[in-house]
């Protein structure tokens, strides 16, 4: 009796170890069939395979043919469907596939959203910045920005004279600071901005204090970068006397032919490769030209012949956003490609492209061709606030600008500016 149990303990462990090199085999047979041929072709594999049978070590001191048999009817999946057997330590409505579960991801509410919007230069005035001292972040920011300018830039901001306020090299960071102070202000009064903020955008230099803010720039190296910026295009001015205006377009303006117009009339009067073109577009019927002096003058002479009106000349001596401004992209790619650029906490859009940067790498990239190229505003205020209809509109701040990027925005969508605020 004791034999008898020996023996079928030894057969019955022998076929399970047989049975275990079978499945094994079979394994490794479905792998190899889905490498490649040269894979396959290997001198190594193809002799292990045909040498070595699955069941070659099995030792059967007696009753090989059972033994045998017993691996063949054991090596089946009939019933591998059969789940009846099994446990689980999940409960019994939880599904145990990934396809099965239906997951319904909850709808963001827009109004729990936010959008940031910041000004460019040319939109502060002496003492504008005063209401935002009384947060003490605010204060700090000029004082670390006085250290890294080297140059009391609230005491220029309080005090002025607005002429020196209104030159590039020093208007550029005070527009950011001013900005990021008015951010003191909305973090104290409306702190969940910062959670629920799904985009930010920046009018021109704006773009700068955007980047800021969503954390791809660190204050100190944006502030670096925002003064070695103000002072290339300040230097970029001084080459030849340049300026930007605001038109008035007419559905019937001819707006191409009046800049061709006044590059010919230009270059007739000595201007070497006159410029005269759109350096931003503001909303369907305005746009920013800049160019030469004696170009703009030629439109302002000539506006009633092109249909053009409400002709203003903006308060900065640079034909921004135009290959005048060639000159400063030597120091100002200089200092930017120093600087480590992170991945925005936001989306943060270029005003080169009109649309949101894809990646913190290209970052760098488009801000060089933003000093030389058109700010195509209306175009990525399209895009941001594009919705199907009957969709809510996101809150939007408007901050720094006292009010203006708040107007702007009113032209351009009107269902968008009732959700705006202005810092």
């Amino acid at each position: 009796m004791f034999s008898v149990m020996m023996l079928q303990r030894a057969l019955f462990g022998k076929t399970v170890h047989g049975l275990s090199r079978l499945l094994t085999s079979s394994r490794v047979s479905k792998f190899s069939d889905s490498v490649s041929a040269k894979e396959d072709d290997s001198p190594s594999n193809t002799d292990e395979s045909q040498n070595k049978s699955p069941t070659s070590d099995i030792e059967t001191p007696t009753g090989e043919e059972d033994v045998a048999r017993l691996v063949k009817e054991a090596a089946t999946y009939s019933d591998v469907k059969d789940t009846s057997w099994s446990t689980s330590p999940y409960p019994a409505d939880v599904p145990t596939f990934v396809e099965e579960e239906k997951v319904v991801k909850p709808k963001i509410d827009p109004l729990e959203t936010c959008i940031v919007l910041f000004p460019g230069q040319g939109t502060i005035k002496v003492g504008s910045v005063q209401r935002y001292l009384r947060f003490p972040q605010a204060r700090e920011l000029f004082e670390m920005a006085n250290e890294i300018l080297d140059f009391d830039l609230l005491k220029l901001c309080l005090k002025g004279p607005q002429e020196k306020l209104d030159q590039t090299r020093f208007n550029q960071p005070a527009t950011v600071l001013t900005s990021l102070a008015a951010l003191e202000r909305l973090r104290e009064e409306r702190p969940r901005v910062f959670d629920t903020c799904v985009a930010a955008a920046g009018y021109s230099l704006g773009e700068l204090t955007a980047l800021i803010f969503s954390g791809a720039l660190t204050f100190e190296d944006g502030v670096r970068l925002v003064s070695v910026r103000g002072n290339a295009m300040q230097y970029a001015s001084e080459k030849s006397p340049q300026g930007m205006m605001s038109v008035y377009c007419a559905p019937d303006a001819k707006l191409s032919e009046a800049c061709k117009d006044a590059q010919k009339w230009a270059l007739d009067n000595g201007v070497e490769e006159p410029v005269c073109q759109v350096a931003i577009y503001l909303y369907t019927q305005s746009k920013i030209l800049a160019g030469n002096i004696e170009a703009l003058e030629y439109i302002e002479k000539n506006a009633k012949k092109y249909n053009l009106s409400k002709l203003t000349r903006l308060p900065v001596s640079g034909a921004f956003h135009t290959k005048l401004m060639e000159p400063a992209l030597k120091s100002f790619g200089k200092m930017l490609y120093t600087m480590k650029i992170d991945d925005p906490r936001c989306q943060v859009y270029s005003n080169f492209k009109a649309h949101s940067y894809s990646n913190s790498k290209l970052i760098k990239k488009y801000l060089l061709k933003q000093i030389v190229s058109p700010v195509k505003w209306e175009q990525t205020m399209q895009l941001l606030y594009s919705r199907p209809p009957g969709t809510a509109f996101p809150r939007t701040f408007d901050v720094g600008s006292g009010g203006r990027m708040a107007t702007i925005l009113k032209l351009i969508n009107l269902k968008a500016h009732d959700h705006c605020i202005s810092v």
